[in-house]
C-alpha cells in the first residue's frame, strides 16, 4: 500500500497529485490546502479522471491524521503572488515560513515518520525549517532543491548541441535561486568532458549557465507560475523513495559544515537520504558554494 500527501494544492502541489493519480504511483492519497473549497474541488476532479483509469486511488481530503501512515508528504504551499517578475524567490520566505510552523506542528501531531519531500520555496531555507519543526531526521526530510535547476541546464545544454538532455550529465548546486551554480567541472555530454565538447563546438560555458539559472523566469514571466518541471523531479524522487532506488542527484540535503540544507549531491532510497555523496569541486567552485550557503545562512538567521 503505497500513501502519500500532498499539502499545498496550488499550481505545483495539483500537477503532482494529477501526476500520482494517473500514473496509479499512489493506493491513497491525502490531499491538504488552507483553502478547504480547492481542496474538495481537487478531489472531486481526480474523483471524475479514476473511471477513466486503469489504477484506483483512494483520495483522503484534509486529515492530517490520515498521514500518520504515509510513505511520504510532498510539501508544496506557497503564495506565487509574493514573488515579484525580478526572479527573488525569496519573495515567498515570510509567508512560507509562517506556514511551516502551523504545518509542521500537524505532521508531527499525526505522527508521521515516513519521508517528507520539500518543493515550497524558497527551498533549502523552508526544508530546513520544516526539518526543525517535525521533529523528523535530517535523512528523513530533504528539498528538490537544485534537481530542478540540473534539468533546466541539461535542457539549456541539449538546445545548445542539439542533443537528448538525458545524455547530458552533471550537477548544478548550491541555493535553488539566485546564486546557484553550474559545476562544469562535473558535466559530460555522453561520457565526453563538457569542455571538450565546448571547445570543439565553441561553446560560451557561462551563457550557458545563465540559460539555465532564467529558464525558470522564462517559464514565469509567461504563464505567472511554474508547474510541470518540478511536478516531475517532486514525481521522479518520490519513485526514488516507494522503490528504494539509491538514485544518484542533487537536491536540497543537510550539509553539516553549513548546518542547513544546500543543493548537493546526494542518493535517494526508501529511508529519504540514504547518503551525501561528496564530489570534489574546483577551488572556483567551492567558492560558489560556500557563498551560496552564506546566503542561505543569512536568510535563515533573519528568522531567529
Amino acid at each position: 500500500m503505497r500513501k502519500i500527501g500532498v499539502i499545498g494544492l496550488g499550481h505545483v502541489g495539483a500537477t503532482v497529485a494529477y501526476t500520482l493519480v494517473t500514473k496509479g504511483i499512489a493506493d491513497e492519497l491525502v490531499l491538504i490546502d488552507s483553502n478547504a473549497e480547492k481542496a474538495v474541488a481537487e478531489e472531486y476532479d481526480l474523483r471524475d479522471t479514476i473511471s477513466r483509469l486503469d489504477t484506483f486511488t483512494k483520495i483522503i481530503p484534509q486529515n492530517y491524521d490520515a498521514l500518520q501512515n504515509a510513505d511520504v508528504i510532498i510539501t508544496a504551499f506557497g503564495n506565487i503572488s509574493a514573488i515579484k517578475m525580478d526572479g527573488d524567490r525569496f519573495g515567498e520566505l515570510n509567508y512560507n515560513a509562517k506556514v511551516v510552523s502551523e504545518v509542521a506542528q500537524k505532521i508531527k501531531k499525526s505522527g508521521f515518520n515516513g519521508v517528507l519531500i520539500n518543493i515550497s520555496n524558497p527551498c533549502d531555507v523552508i526544508t530546513t525549517l520544516l526539518q526543525h519543526k517535525t521533529g523528523l531526521s535530517k535523512k528523513q526530510v530533504f528539498g528538490t532543491g537544485t534537481f530542478l535547476d540540473t534539468a533546466r541546464m541539461q535542457r539549456a545544454v541539449g538546445q545548445a548541441i542539439h542533443e537528448d538532455p538525458k545524455n547530458v550529465s552533471g550537477y548544478v548546486l548550491g541555493e535553488h535561486g539566485e546564486s546557484q551554480f553550474t559545476a562544469w567541472s562535473t558535466v559530460e555530454i555522453k561520457g565526453h568532458a563538457i569542455t571538450e565538447v565546448a571547445s570543439v563546438r565553441g561553446l560560451d560555458l557561462n551563457e550557458l549557465d545563465q540559460r539555465a539559472r532564467r529558464g525558470g523566469w522564462l517559464v514565469f514571466s509567461g504563464k505567472h507560475y511554474t508547474c510541470y518541471a518540478i511536478a516531475t523531479c517532486a514525481i521522479k524522487l518520490t519513485l526514488a523513495v516507494l522503490s528504494d532506488a539509491h538514485l544518484a542527484c542533487p537536491t536540497s540535503v543537510y550539509l553539516e559544515n553549513y548546518d542547513h540544507y544546500i543543493g548537493y549531491p546526494s542518493v535517494i532510497g526508501r529511508q529519504g537520504v540514504i547518503e551525501v555523496n561528496k564530489i570534489n569541486l574546483t577551488i572556483e567552485e567551492q567558492a560558489k558554494l560556500d557563498n551560496s550557503a552564506k546566503i542561505i545562512s543569512e536568510k535563515l538567521a533573519v528568522l531567529d
